[in-house]
């Protein structure tokens, strides 16, 4: 028999915490020790989060983490960052006022299957070392690109040099690095200045509830079993 309290309930991370951070706040609300998340988000990114409640929905969490995922990310164009997001230190700028047509022919070209490399700067595990502490050592290794794909890639908005999109992918897409390649392509550099994550599969940030929401008396109201 299933515990009371097992399920899951998706999340809108606030930016700043980490995903962790989240996992613990939980802890405290609801006395319960064992809860995992369904994919990292970064500190400076926000959006659906979903976290399983017991034993028995952490070892089955990774239902949600094989889902698609969709996002919209506000990219900074002419500049290239250390980390490709705008946590890192500027390595290279290049002012190039690109017109809408081109940025869209360039996004176009990265719809469908490819292989990605994963950033450094991630929680990647390579022969059991995460790829963000062997960046931070001023390390880098050279890693597998993994197998995505881009199911649609469009344009939300566009006003040199921030370009803003909306990406609908599959699991292990990374979006700082789809950010990075398409600065690479456009000729200028670009890195992510803000993520949104806002839907896992079909479990969508408009559902999802705020963490300051939760408290000890009501927070079994808001599990999805």
């Amino acid at each position: 028999m299933l515990d009371s309290n097992f399920g899951y309930i998706n999340i809108n991370k606030p930016a700043g915490p980490t995903s962790h951070d989240i996992v613990d706040r939980l802890r405290r609300i609801t006395g319960i020790k064992k809860i995992g998340h369904a994919g990292t988000l970064d500190p400076f990114a926000r959006g659906v989060l979903i976290l399983g409640i017991s034993r028995e929905a952490t070892k089955n969490i990774s239902k949600f983490v094989k889902l698609d995922k969709e996002y919209v990310a506000r990219i900074y164009l002419g500049a290239v960052s250390s980390t490709y997001d705008r946590t890192g230190e500027i390595i290279r700028r290049k002012h190039s006022e690109l017109k809408l047509d081109a940025v869209n022919k360039i996004l176009r070209g990265f719809m469908g299957k490819q292989k990605q490399i994963p950033p450094m700067f991630s929680a990647k595990k390579i022969k059991g070392k995460r790829l963000y502490k062997l960046a931070r050592q001023g390390k880098e290794i050279e890693r597998e690109p993994e197998n995505i794909e881009i199911f649609s890639i469009k344009t939300v908005s566009f006003a040199w040099p921030v370009l803003e999109i909306k990406v609908k992918c599959s699991s292990g897409t990374y979006i700082r690095s789809l950010t990075h390649d398409i600065g690479e392509k456009l000729g200028c550099g670009a890195y992510l200045e803000e993520l949104i994550r806002t839907a896992i599969g079909d479990y969508k940030i408009i559902d999802s509830v705020s963490l300051n929401s939760l408290n000890t008396d009501n927070w079994q109201s808001f599990l999805m079993k």
